[in-house]
């Protein structure tokens, strides 16, 4: 949980407002099939429904009052994985800092599978 103080006194945001930010601004840019998560039973990569997109995202507070997140994503096939990260690094920098106000040190994206149309 990120504390930020102001004037008026404390604001509390939780991990749940970052991953869901991270999770909306990731999954709307070209070429991303949805969020990803790896089971621990069986090893493998399942495609999270929208409303479970949290699991594919995990935000790390640091000790400036700033975060890092860490997405796992699939993507479809056939795009450019290295413009597609880049394109969803502006965004997700864009939108949880413009929704919160905290400073994102870094975003590192996890490409772990690639989808048929």
């Amino acid at each position: 949980m990120v504390k930020l103080h102001n004037e008026n006194g404390f604001i509390s945001i939780s991990s749940d407002v970052f991953t869901k930010l991270t999770g909306d601004a990731a999954t709307s840019c070209f070429g991303v099939k949805g969020m990803t998560v790896r089971s621990m039973k069986d090893g493998l990569v399942h495609l999270l429904k929208s409303e479970f997109m949290g699991k594919g995202v995990l935000v790390t507070y640091n000790d400036d009052d700033s975060i890092s997140i860490d997405l796992h994503i699939a993507v479809d096939q056939g795009v450019n994985i290295p413009v597609v990260c880049d394109s969803i690094k502006d965004e997700v920098r864009y939108k949880v800092t413009k929704g919160t106000g905290v400073e994102i040190k870094r975003v590192n994206i996890f490409v772990d599978s690639m989808l048929l149309g």
